[in-house]
């Protein structure tokens, strides 16, 4: 019996030692997993048991007009963060107290913030005051998961310098917009428009990540290992641009109470010097907390102040057409400098085009400097006849028509530049003829150009017949220093040539020593050519136009002036457009008339007989009781 006794208590015992001995080559070997095999798994996890992980963004990229003044930079905010696991509901009202805020408005940005991410640090409470920065931190330990950190937003140094539609806004990711993008995290601000928008890789930099080490209250107790795996932010990259912040005030000021469209380029380069959209909005109201009520009454606005009208509105060119209508004839073989039309006052092809230009015979100067409807109809009519709608648009778009001319905003339009496949899905197949092409030859009809398209027109005309890449930035500056510039295109018109061209030239410098222009554009110092227009607005006043460049032999501005409903373009466009060249070439202005002219204008209706006197002719169709019809267009 008691030999049995001690053979079981000697056999608990092995059970009890192996048990022991397995038990700890378990453990053993458990901590050989957790501590070698997995470290780089378990180790970042057992920090954030005493560490906390602060973001760490970026000051974002800064933007510079082309002779280094700063448009856009920073200035510091304060933001109030959570990280959503480390949060207790039960501190929601004291959190509600310390901000000043309602409890139900903490509950619903914490129930966002754990919506997006548990475990991820993101913004509660951004633009707070310092006081309330300041009391946040006072109670920093009472309140666990949440935290705070310094930030900036958007600031602009010249007072007076919107240029809302170049340089954009931006505002807080969206839901969809944080799930697509690992990098951006709750209550990051992004792009949304204009240079903000299409740089917005390039201007936001990199985020770095802090290492903070924390107490069981959640108080800060240091930098973890001296900030040795801290990952530092890198600065988002400077955008030196090609605007001229001097030009580009004055055309905003000029522009001011009106709606329409201003784009000033650099006819060697197709570098834009100044462009305005009218109305704007204001930058400075959209560049922190945006105002709920500012940004609801901008969208619905009818004026509709965050279309960029430059660039993406869409309106026929008008009279400005003319002068590559002149062109793309002789081209064709059509016309020369030589060739004489006969305007009896008007033009018939199956009905009557009435030319309020003066009867007698015009060549191409002439017909350009008096605008006359009679020579460009007949024109298109023989372009359409003998060579086809389709070389006509071939030869338009490759100065900047129909098309987009890639510039480094967003939304640019291409506009229309018809041609027999889009007239016979308009229209239908062999369903239209000469009366719907005709008007094509004033700028009217099917056709529609934006601002900038018209500017490059003038531009492409000035140098020489040189296509251009309409561009905004013209360098960019990395965080290290280096500057990588832009490589924009500037390729020749194998069609054009010189000597056609100069006929071209001679005829838009003649609209301003004598034609429409000469009141408002002609100057003893600077050699100004343009091209009126005034162009049929089926719902309301028409639109007044001008292109133009200066100096005539030595081109370094070309411009585009779009007024909307404000009749006549040698009114309305013209001294604007005289105004921005004067500005530009000799640095200052000298007829501030005309500058007290353009703040007091009030637009008048194309047909006003007190505008006779300026020989533009508005577009307005009557109905005789004659068997013809009897159709005034536009000559200017």
């Amino acid at each position: 019996m008691k030999h049995n006794s001690k053979q079981r208590i000697r056999t608990s015992i092995r059970v009890l030692q192996v048990s022991m001995l397995t038990l700890g080559l378990i453990i053993l070997g458990r901590l050989v997993q957790l501590q070698i095999v997995e470290h780089d798994t378990y180790s970042p996890l057992s920090r954030k048991n005493s560490l906390r992980q602060e973001i760490v963004n970026p000051a974002r990229g800064l933007i510079y007009d082309r002779k280094g003044r700063l448009m856009v930079d920073n200035e510091p905010i304060y933001s109030i963060t959570i990280t959503p696991a480390n949060y207790d509901n039960e501190n929601t009202p004291k959190l509600a107290e310390i901000i000043g805020v309602p409890v139900e408005e903490v509950e619903k940005r914490v129930k966002e913030a754990r919506e997006y991410s548990w475990y991820r640090s993101s913004r509660l409470f951004t633009e707070v005051d310092f006081k309330t920065f300041s009391l946040i931190q006072e109670n920093i330990w009472r309140l666990p998961g949440i935290e705070h950190q310094i930030e900036s937003k958007r600031h602009y140094p010249i007072d007076s310098l919107k240029a809302s539609h170049v340089l954009g806004y931006l505002r807080e990711v969206s839901e969809k917009e944080y799930l697509e993008k690992d990098s951006y995290n709750l209550g990051d601000k992004i792009g949304k428009s204009g240079l903000e928008l299409v740089y917005e890789d390039r201007l936001r930099g990199e985020i770095g990540i802090e290492y903070i080490k924390i107490n069981a209250m959640g108080q800060s107790m240091g930098s973890y290992q001296n900030g040795s795996i801290d990952e530092s932010p890198e600065k988002g990259s400077d955008l030196i641009t090609t605007i001229d912040a001097d030009l580009q005030i004055m055309a905003e000021d000029l522009m001011e109470g009106k709606s329409g469209a201003v784009v000033a380029l650099d006819p060697n380069d197709g570098a834009v010097l100044s462009l305005v959209s009218a109305p704007q909005y204001e930058p400075r109201k959209l560049s922190g907390r945006i105002d709920s009520t500012y940004w609801q009454s901008i969208n619905t606005d009818s004026t509709k102040p965050l279309y960029n009208r430059a660039i993406s509105s869409r309106q026929p060119p008008g009279s400005t057409f003319k002068p590559l209508m002149a062109l793309m004839g002789m081209e064709m073989g059509l016309i020369n400098a030589n060739t004489e039309i006969n305007n009896p006052g008007y033009y018939y092809r199956g009905r009557r085009y009435n030319d309020l230009a003066d009867p007698g015979k015009y060549d191409v100067g002439k017909a350009l400097e008096q605008s006359s409807n009679t020579f460009f109809f007949w024109l298109m009519d023989n372009m359409v006849t003998k060579r086809s709608i389709n070389r006509w648009n071939d030869l338009a778009s490759d100065f900047g028509l129909g098309k987009t001319n890639n510039i480094d905003l967003p939304y640019e339009s291409a506009g229309i530049l018809p041609d027999s496949t889009y007239l016979n899905r308009v229209l239908g197949e062999g369903k239209w003829g000469i009366g719907d092409m005709l008007s094509l030859g004033v700028g009217q009809g099917f056709m529609s150009v934006s601002p900038l398209q018209m500017a490059l027109v003038a531009a492409e005309i000035a140098n020489g017949g040189y296509s251009l890449q309409p561009h905004i930035v013209q360098s960019i500056r990395e965080s290290d220093g280096t500057v990588r510039f832009t490589q924009t295109e500037k390729k020749k018109i194998e069609w054009v040539d010189p000597y056609e061209l100069s006929i071209v030239k001679d005829g838009m410098r003649r609209v301003v020593t004598d034609g429409s222009s000469r009141w408002y554009a002609k100057l003893d110092s600077i050699a100004i050519a343009g091209k009126t227009g005034t162009a049929q607005n089926p719902h309301g006043r028409d639109h007044g136009w001008f292109i133009g460049f200066a100096p005539l032999d030595n081109p370094q501005i070309a411009v585009a002036v779009l007024v909307e409903n404000a009749g006549y373009g040698s009114i309305s466009a013209v001294p604007i457009a005289s105004l921005l060249i004067e500005k530009y070439i000799s640095g200052k202005i000298k007829r501030n008339y005309v500058y007290d002219y353009v703040k007091n204008f009030e637009p008048r209706d194309s047909n006003s007989s007190d505008d006779e006197e300026t020989t533009e002719q508005d577009s307005t169709v009557t109905t005789t009781t004659e068997t013809t019809t009897d159709i005034d267009t536009p000559n200017e």
